[in-house]
């Protein structure tokens, strides 16, 4: 069956009407029985939270096969990389892996046996299978929304409460658009407990912040998502800065605690390059040029958010003004990371952090990538068991940003992304 002139329309047709009233347990028997029409074979695959493993979404009418390694696996690759990958040896149906993201959020990857006599690099064939893993990732975000199989196939090990809470007020971990790519990962996934990160892009402008909450486990966690909804409701009315550490001072003072929070709260104009950025007791940002690191953007920080700053005139406001050139990358932490400790005492420290990213950057990365790769060095240095939560935030702003999120292609078309 030549799959250039096949009715990929109807498939898709037949995917959508059927997912209409489908579970996410009916997903997988949704997505096969519609490929089942054009003679492909179809296999969905979820990453868990810890980004090691892919996990396939079991079936109705067959078995689920076994979890693919993202680091030594052809699927993994396609996930790293974000390229589609083929295997398949002379004389069998070629299998095209192809990346499975929502927007930009990589989710997974989708096998795709194609038959015997479809050439898999064929580019209208790659567009289709495209489409459709593009279709695939909505459904499975739209289906995760009152799903908890999409949730427990993605955890390796259960979460804490505290983790439980958190991860559901978090915005998804990576977000695109012409101009800007925002990433971020958080171990130990199944405990964190005070660490937290936002952002939101409208128009000209964007917002993010890392929290780093005081305590462990749900006492933690409640300031971080206390503070979350504070700086978010006034960001929502039109509040600066200030404004959101004052309504996050005042939350936690109206409600008192056993800790406070330290933050970055950053906000950039997205036409001029201009950064405007509030230290709140915690680690500067670490500008990156070029691969290279630049500085950090220190700034005479205000105190942690929940301790409010004294009101006369040697106030410390803890904001500084910064003005990037395009295709600077920023990048947030918390000190769970740079103060993760080996056996041996040694600190991972900020030098081999920067060390990591300059590497990764050089090497031409996507951003979330990168940091799932940096994240990994930190729980190796520990032996995999961090003792405080570890957060990152890679912030890029470029009007080529987003370029290496998807999917290339040698003939571009409408809508197929180019590098």
């Amino acid at each position: 069956m030549d799959l250039r002139t096949s009715s990929w329309h109807e498939l898709l047709s037949r995917v959508i009407d059927a997912a209409h009233r489908a579970t996410a347990s009916d997903l997988v028997d949704v997505v096969v029985s519609a490929c089942a029409r054009v003679d492909v074979g179809a296999w969905l695959y979820v990453v868990d939270m810890a980004q090691r493993r892919l996990h396939p979404l079991p079936a109705r009418s067959e078995p689920a096969g076994r979890a693919l390694g993202v680091d030594d696996t052809t699927g993994g690759r396609a996930f790293r990389t974000a390229e589609m990958a083929v295997t398949g040896v002379a004389g069998e149906r070629p299998v095209l892996w192809v990346p499975i993201v929502n927007g930009t959020e990589r989710l997974g990857v989708l096998a795709l046996s194609l038959p015997l006599d479809t050439d898999p690099e064929d580019v209208v064939v790659r567009e289709r299978c495209w489409t459709l893993a593009g279709l695939v990732g909505h459904l499975v975000m739209s289906k995760r929304a009152y799903s908890d199989l999409l949730h427990t196939v993605r955890r390796p090990q259960p979460l804490s409460v505290a983790s439980e809470l958190l991860w559901q007020l978090l915005p998804p971990q990576t977000f695109a658009s012409g101009d800007l790519v925002v990433s971020a990962t958080m171990e130990p996934f199944d405990r964190v407990g005070g660490d937290g990160y936002d952002y939101a892009v409208d128009d000209t402008r964007a917002y993010f912040a890392v929290f780093d909450a005081t305590g462990h486990d749900l006492a933690a966690g409640l300031i971080t998502t206390m503070v979350l909804a504070a700086t978010r409701n006034a960001r929502r009315q039109g509040g600066d800065l200030t404004a959101m550490a004052a309504a996050a001072d005042e939350v936690l003072d109206s409600h008192p605690t056993d800790g406070v929070c330290t933050a970055v709260l950053a906000d950039l104009d997205l036409t001029t390059g201009e950064l405007r950025y509030l230290l709140a007791g915690h680690p500067p940002p670490i500008l990156l040029r070029g691969g290279r690191v630049v500085r950090s953007l220190d700034t005479r920080p205000r105190v942690p958010l929940g301790m409010r700053p004294r009101q006369d005139s040697t106030e410390v406001s803890g904001v500084g003004v910064e003005h990037l050139c395009p295709s600077d990358r920023l990048l947030l932490y918390t000190d769970g990371v740079t103060e993760a400790r080996a056996p041996d005492g040694t600190f991972f420290g900020v030098d081999r952090l920067v060390t990591l990213t300059e590497q990764h950057e050089a090497a031409g990365l996507p951003a979330p990538e990168t940091l799932r790769r940096v994240t990994r060095a930190v729980l190796d240095h520990q032996n995999r068991v961090l003792q405080d939560d570890a957060t990152l935030v890679l912030v890029e702003w470029s009007p080529r940003a987003a370029e290496n999120l998807l999917p290339g292609s040698p003939h571009a078309g409408d809508g197929w992304p180019t590098r």
